[in-house]
């Protein structure tokens, strides 16, 4: 399937994210990274019908043992949901730690292999993810927004915020599974 950016004005060059067809694909690559983390925005606390996306985020982050560095106020929001594995960083800072091939991450236990991406303004994960691609060799960038992200390794299309929920939730449900 081709997708398109939602951001038409830019053009990402010749080497763009594969479209996400089936939530399968980003629980594969959750249970066999070695670490993974989650960067999530504010504008992951847009509601869907039966939560908010961040809810989808951490419940996603749980159930795949990734670590989760919040943006602004997320991460008040995020321990609300009784969530404790959390780092508040801002977008540009975690840009440049998961470059930095010195940085260990968060518990000094080594590099993260896959960063998921949710809630980050489109022009910004745009941004973040073209210096991820090139700088960050070693690492696989996934877009669970529902604006499709050329510039990761995955993303999924561009989606209604149903189709979205529902992506969501699949990916949530398929790791609940046995691992």
């Amino acid at each position: 399937m081709a997708a398109e950016p939602w951001q038409m004005a830019e053009i990402p060059g010749p080497v763009k994210a594969f479209v996400i067809q089936k939530p399968l694909i980003i629980t594969g690559m959750m249970k066999k990274a070695q670490r993974s983390i989650l960067v999530a925005g504010h504008l992951s606390l847009q509601r869907l019908k039966e939560g908010t996306a961040l809810d989808y985020a951490i419940e996603i982050a749980r159930l795949g043992r990734a670590d989760v560095v919040a943006t602004a106020h997320i991460v008040g929001e995020a321990k609300k949901r009784s969530y404790e594995n959390i780092y508040s960083m801002s977008a540009m800072e975690i840009a440049g730690r998961l470059q930095d091939p010195e940085w260990k991450g968060f518990d000094d236990k080594g590099r993260y292999d896959v960063a998921l991406f949710i809630g980050l303004p489109y022009y910004m994960a745009w941004t973040i993810l073209s210096g991820l691609k090139h700088r960050a060799t070693h690492l696989k960038t996934v877009s669970i927004d529902k604006y499709y992200q050329p510039h990761a390794s995955w993303s999924f299309p561009n989606l209604t915020d149903e189709a979205w929920e529902e992506n969501l939730k699949a990916v949530r449900d398929l790791l609940k599974g046995p691992r």
